[in-house]
């Protein structure tokens, strides 16, 4: 109750709150000149007559004076010294004029003794109401100035998500809600947790209102549409806004502020996802060994979530990184312990012919590595591999052609032909759009792979149509393209939110560079639900949607970060672009398909495409050649090569290999110095 009182008496007026104290002040002077009295005469008397005029005199001389020394400037917002030296000096002025009036000239029926016990009494009186206000109102008062200076926020959303995040923020040392936002016309005007509920169609009259810095999105059910929608009406105003998870991620039912993030990227770019096929998740998954390499990777790592999802029997990590083997490895396992079996009981079956626990295996290995692949997969006997494995550093793998090749397409090769000897059924290539007529090594080595795929499938095919009864016959090789996925290792967004943070520049390599982007774990459910429809040397290819312009992609980032781009039509705008240049084997632009014939499947974001390769006995022939000239570091022979095997790959006009170019270098200075040996 009495935080109560002192929060009402806080949001008083500042005159209101002076006139409260000069009138507490007068009745402390009326209290001193009673309790004087009765200290000088031992007995109570009646605040009449000589006592009266005692009293009047001593409020005509008390508040002037307390006024001129400015103890009315600091009721509660100082405390400590400055109170007590205004005090002291007022009540030296009061104590010599009031000794003065009543002990020193004296006044008749007023006996001298009052003149020096009453400024006594008034002074611990005074001192004791401000050291009271301090312990009632202080507290109260530093935490309304803390929370006075902490950012602002609107939470959108007034449901029973927005409710819990508005109570789980009331003693939030971080932000401040200051309203709500909702589009339900019933709830206007209304409050809740004392704070109104405003419509979003007064959006800029309430940010301008409520001085709000932060909107808080608090609709984890509505649809993406719904939430591109607010999104687009958010970002014409410098405001920062952030979002709560949907609502299978917010597993326990309540929210916390600790669920509030960062928009996420497919806020940004606006797609549904499409709900994932139960079945085909589970298919070539559930109670079985399952392999996936390059199990650290941004991929790699999303894969194996999604797969121990599906509860297999064995999972095994492949990855040449230690510290990437030993991260996945960790998370996976606290994940299990967390939930094996879903509340709906679904798996249970498979759960209980494995006493419900995935078995993790972390093996450290290089996919180039035939003896170590062949051990592993001889020893566990894998019904399914999804090989992620590779170098998808674009200029990296540019500046190192010759390692790029040996694993993107030996690793390939090595990871196919192992699988084939030791009954794997299943094999998923996992590829990219950059394979698509490529201007980089990366995308020629990542066709290349798909092309010895496409190859031992039809070598398989035929086996089969041959009456073969072999182990070899038996496995299915498939491949799934699809473009960047957010929030990878080479991802564009985790970058542009640093560059944000830092006040910029933003770094974009072309205005005009376009990109198609999924999510990674979207990408990793459909590379799962692919590999399920495979039926040996299909090439099947995500519906990435809309391509999206890059520097629309970071303006849009700018604007729900609540900056302004800084650019010649804005040239106070908070965040500058810096165009540097399109980086060696980069395309403006990427492609999905190569020929214009895709096939639909039974789920409505996979294709499949109908892609040329050679046969076997020729692409084998000229795979030697390739590896003779990686073995020897030959990267124009290299280029050549590719070229040659890859339909559409236009590298680009200079050899950019560190080695290479070093080498080169290299010999130059030693033939010119023997050029200046010979003169």
């Amino acid at each position: 109750m009495l935080k109560g009182l002192g929060a009402k008496a806080l949001e008083l007026p500042r005159s209101v709150k002076r006139l409260l104290v000069l009138i507490l002040d007068a009745g402390l002077c009326i209290l001193a000149v009673w309790l004087a009295y009765y200290l000088r005469l031992g007995e109570l008397v009646a605040i009449r007559d000589r006592p009266m005029e005692v009293a009047l005199a001593s409020i005509a001389l008390a508040l002037p004076i307390f006024i001129l020394t400015g103890m009315y400037r600091a009721i509660f917002r100082y405390t400590g010294l400055p109170v007590m030296v205004a005090l002291t000096k007022a009540m030296v002025l009061y104590a010599v004029s009031f000794c003065a009036m009543f002990s020193v000239f004296g006044v008749e029926g007023v006996p001298r003794t009052i003149g020096l016990i009453q400024p006594m009494v008034l002074l611990i009186l005074v001192a004791a109401s401000r050291m009271g206000a301090r312990v009632w109102l202080g507290g109260l008062y530093h935490d309304r100035l803390r929370k006075a200076g902490l950012p602002r926020a609107l939470v959108y959303g007034a449901g029973n998500a927005g409710r819990q995040l508005a109570s789980a923020m009331a003693n939030s040392p971080e932000i401040r809600v200051v309203g709500f936002l909702d589009d339900d016309d019933r709830l206007h005007g209304q409050l809740l947790n004392g704070q109104p509920i405003y419509s979003p169609v007064e959006l800029e009259s309430v940010l301008r209102r409520s001085q709000a810095t932060d909107v808080l999105l608090a609709i984890p059910s509505a649809p993406r549409s719904r939430r591109n929608e607010i999104l687009n009406r958010l970002k014409a105003h410098k405001v920062v806004v952030r979002t709560l998870p949907g609502l299978s991620d917010i597993a326990t039912g309540k929210v916390s502020l600790s669920d509030v993030r960062e928009l996420d990227i497919d806020d940004l770019l606006g797609r549904e996802p499409v709900q994932p096929h139960r079945l085909l998740l589970q298919l070539n998954i559930t109670g079985r060994t399952v392999m996936v390499t390059g199990a650290g990777g941004s991929i790699g790592s999303e894969l194996c979530r999604q797969i121990l999802k599906s509860r297999p029997k064995t999972l095994l990590l492949v990855e040449i990184s230690e510290f990437a083997l030993y991260q996945i490895q960790q998370e996976l396992q606290s994940a299990q312990l967390k939930a094996m079996v879903d509340d709906d009981g679904e798996g249970e079956a498979a759960a209980r012919e494995f006493n419900g626990q995935t078995s993790i295996v972390p093996l450290l290995a290089s996919v180039c590595d035939e003896r170590r692949m062949d051990s592993i997969m001889r020893a566990w006997r894998p019904s399914t591999v999804y090989h992620a494995a590779a170098y998808k550093h674009v200029p990296l793998v540019e500046h190192n052609p010759a390692e790029g090749v040996r694993n993107n397409v030996w690793g390939t090769l090595v990871c196919a032909e192992v699988a084939k000897r030791n009954g794997v059924k299943n094999f998923v290539l996992v590829s990219t759009d950059k394979a698509v007529r490529p201007t980089n090594i990366m995308g020629a080595t990542k066709r290349l792979a798909e092309m010895v795929l496409q190859a031992l499938a039809e070598t398989a095919s035929g086996a089969r149509r041959g009456g073969a009864d072999s182990v070899q016959a038996r496995t299915c090789f498939s491949m799934v393209r699809f473009g960047n996925v957010l929030g990878s290792s080479g991802s564009v967004v985790p970058l542009f939110r640093e560059q944000i943070r830092s006040g910029g520049p933003i770094t974009l390599t072309h205005p005009e560079i376009t990109r198609y982007f999924m999510t990674i774990p979207e990408a990793a459910q459909l590379v799962i639900q692919s590999g399920a429809m495979g039926t040996g040397g299909d090439v099947f290819v995500l519906d990435m949607g809309q391509p999206v312009k890059i520097l629309d992609l970071a303006r849009r980032m700018v604007e729900l970060a609540g900056l302004t781009v800084r650019d010649e039509s804005n040239p106070n705008g908070d965040i500058e672009f810096s165009i540097t240049g399109l980086r060696p084997g980069e395309k403006l632009y990427e492609e999905l398909l190569i020929g214009d014939n895709p096939k639909p499947t039974q789920h409505p974001r996979i294709m499949k495409a109908h892609e040329l390769f050679l046969p076997w006995e020729a692409l084998q022939q000229r795979l030697t050649q390739l590896r003779a000239a990686v073995d020897a570091n030959d990267v124009p022979e290299i280029r050549t090569q590719l070229q040659q095997l890859v339909s559409g790959y236009q590298p680009s006009a200079d050899v950019v290999d560190w080695v290479h170019v070093a080498s080169q270098a290299d010999a130059a200075r030693e033939a010119a110095g023997r050029g200046v040996a010979g003169v």
